[in-house]
């Protein structure tokens, strides 16, 4: 079929790479414009850009010219959807105006993602809430969708099929890569040989998404640390339910979350067990197919009513990027692709 034009805005950032590497060969989207800060306008990618991916940079990315933000130029390029990689700053002004011109944006920051007519949308575990896309005008206007926080991305993963079993209450501790502060990001005078134990605004956005993704409210305990990894985000969690549940009922939970896996970004096996006290480690965060995209868990353990195990996310494809490209999937499934 004839590939849907998409545009990345924010192409250079850490997330910005993960798009275009992850677009650079997808077999529904084709990049028709990107965008990037003043200074790297009508300049070509690879020249460009500080690549910070631990693999090489896809040659047919290379040569992409990056332009100057214009909504007009996009819609000349027939460009429909747009992945949103801006700080969130930006985007509460870009993601509107996005929005108000008719665009479908995917977007990777929080900017927009309290309203209440926004999806967070994880299609294996909420898929249904993509219908709020009426309440913003859809299919006479545009609309914006938004992932979530990359550590709550990994969390409702591993929590969404444990749902049955009636969850009253999550305590997450979160070990979080350095990559999930952007580049240029931390100093490494801040972060070498050192944990850092505050992420800002990051524990109030795992409490309020955790709820809103899953529909359920439990009470939430947060800590965030921030660890001297480049890739991935550890997660470790306790549960107490309102019923009694055995280490065998988790597992066999997540080997049957099998949800939404006609979408090209969605793993055959979303969420990967493994009853080795080894894993998972921050090296295996991009292992799987696609690279990235599944979350792996293990540690679990029993102690009197409350379940706990250790989580992995990749923090740039799983929690930014790929989840916003699996969401323009989900979209492209469920409606089709509506031009007015």
């Amino acid at each position: 079929m004839e590939k849907i034009k998409v545009a990345v805005i924010g192409a250079t950032g850490a997330v910005g790479q993960v798009c275009m590497w992850m677009l650079a060969d997808h077999p529904w989207f084709e990049v028709a414009y990107i965008t990037a800060s003043a200074a790297r306008i009508n300049q070509e990618y690879a020249k460009t850009v500080h690549w910070l991916l631990p693999f090489e940079m896809p040659s047919s990315i290379k040569r992409t010219v990056i332009d100057e933000f214009n909504t007009d130029t996009m819609k000349q390029r027939g460009v429909k959807i747009v992945f949103s990689a801006l700080p969130a700053e930006i985007a509460m002004e870009a993601e509107p105006l996005l929005r108000d011109q008719g665009f479908y944006v995917f977007s990777n920051a929080s900017a927009l993602r309290y309203d209440k007519d926004v999806p967070i949308l994880i299609p294996e575990t909420n898929l249904s809430t993509i219908d709020m896309i009426k309440m913003q005008g859809y299919p006479d206007r545009g609309f914006v969708i938004t992932n979530s926080n990359c550590v709550t991305a990994g969390l409702a993963m591993a929590i969404a099929p444990l749902r049955v079993f009636g969850i009253k209450e999550i305590n997450v501790c979160s070990y979080q890569s350095v990559s999930g502060a952007g580049y240029p990001g931390l100093s490494s005078f801040d972060i070498t040989d050192n944990v850092i134990p505050y992420i800002a605004k990051e524990e109030e956005k795992i409490e309020k998404e955790i709820k809103k993704i899953l529909s359920i409210d439990p009470i939430v305990y947060t800590y965030c640390v921030r660890v001297p990894v480049m890739f991935g985000h550890l997660e470790a969690v306790w549960l107490d339910f309102e019923q009694e549940v055995e280490p065998a009922q988790i597992i066999e939970a997540w080997e049957n979350f099998k949800d939404c896996n006609e979408l090209p970004s969605t793993p055959n096996n979303p969420v990967v067990y493994n009853p080795s006290n080894t894993f998972p480690q921050a090296k295996s965060a991009w292992w799987g197919t696609p690279k990235g995209m599944e979350v792996y868990t293990g540690r679990l353990k029993k102690k009197e009513r409350k379940i706990g195990f250790v989580l992995l996310v990749n923090n740039l494809v799983k929690g930014s990027a790929g989840g916003s490209i699996q969401n323009a999937e989900a979209f492209v499934t469920r409606y089709g692709l509506i031009i007015n």
